[in-house]
């Protein structure tokens, strides 16, 4: 049974728009009362006018920590006090923690994803090539840490050049010893997809069963992998497409487990229980 909530009680939470479906609430619930913690988990749906408020008023009501999702992970960077290493090489935020008053922003989806990666495909980012299909803030995390787990190549593939070009660059001087580069289109990577080992989606393209247009998956090899960070549904087009072809293929649901582990251990100093996380997600699955 949970603990009653009470005036000792310290709060955590997410802000995102929406919101109303993340199952972090579910997730870090669970490893509180694991753990026999005093804390309660809750959601916040902040719109994107009101970021700058919102973190104003977590702030002010002494909330303990809180996770960032969609659309905010860079929007809410100038609001905060400081940023943790992990954050300043990924340029976006998923976590912050409240650290005697002032709000220190974290980046646990990079590790979070290469966990997941050995977990759940068996895949090691070291000396291997790699598309990331988006530009945005979750692409970041992820180009971010394939780069410290010592990726030879990345190519990043988005609908915006522009974006996708902006953020190879700045990748590319930050991590010297992988080959940060931008696909230009259909065509570009029709040449390059037959020398993938690893393509990631970091869009939210499947989540309403999209397509990803500008990817010839079929182009792939046999031993080649694909992860899609999207986990409700559990088999987006992408991954229905990978499954198609014989490949091995996995959804985000073990990342979003492992970066909350690494979120709860940055507020609470407690490491939850083993496997706790990823369960608590299933069931409610």
């Amino acid at each position: 049974m949970s603990k009653p909530v009470r005036g000792t009680t310290k709060v955590l939470g997410i802000i995102g728009y929406p919101v109303r479906h993340s199952l972090s609430p579910l997730m870090q619930n669970a490893a509180i009362q694991g753990c026999g913690l005093d804390y309660i988990y809750v959601p916040f749906e902040v719109t994107p006018d009101n970021v700058g408020a919102a973190i104003t008023g977590l702030k002010s009501l002494g909330v303990s920590g809180f996770n960032v999702t969609i659309p905010h992970k860079t929007a809410v960077m100038p609001y905060l006090d400081g940023l943790d290493d992990s954050a300043v090489a990924s340029g976006a935020v998923n976590t912050v923690k409240n650290d005697g008053g002032r709000l220190i922003g974290y980046n646990t989806d990079g590790d979070g994803l290469v966990k997941s990666l050995a977990d759940d495909l068996d895949f090691i980012p070291r000396s291997n090539s790699i598309v990331v299909v988006g530009a945005g803030g979750a692409a970041r995390g992820a180009i971010a840490a394939l780069c410290r787990a010592g990726a030879k190549q990345i190519v990043i593939a988005n609908r915006s050049y522009d974006r996708a070009a902006d953020l190879a660059s700045a990748m590319s001087a930050r991590f010297t010893g992988t080959e940060v580069s931008v696909s230009t289109g259909y065509a570009d990577l029709l040449v390059r997809l037959p020398h993938i080992d690893l393509v990631i989606n970091t869009t939210s393209l499947g989540m309403n069963s999209e397509s990803i247009p500008f990817l010839p998956l079929h182009t792939l090899p046999c031993t080649a992998m694909v992860y899609d960070m999207i986990y409700s549904p559990s088999a987006t087009p992408l991954l229905s497409e990978a499954a198609g072809m014989g490949l091995k293929a996995a959804n985000g649901l073990g990342m979003l487990a492992s970066q909350g582990e690494l979120a709860f251990t940055i507020w609470t100093g407690e490491i939850p229980p083993s496997g706790l996380m990823r369960s608590a997600l299933d069931a409610g699955l």
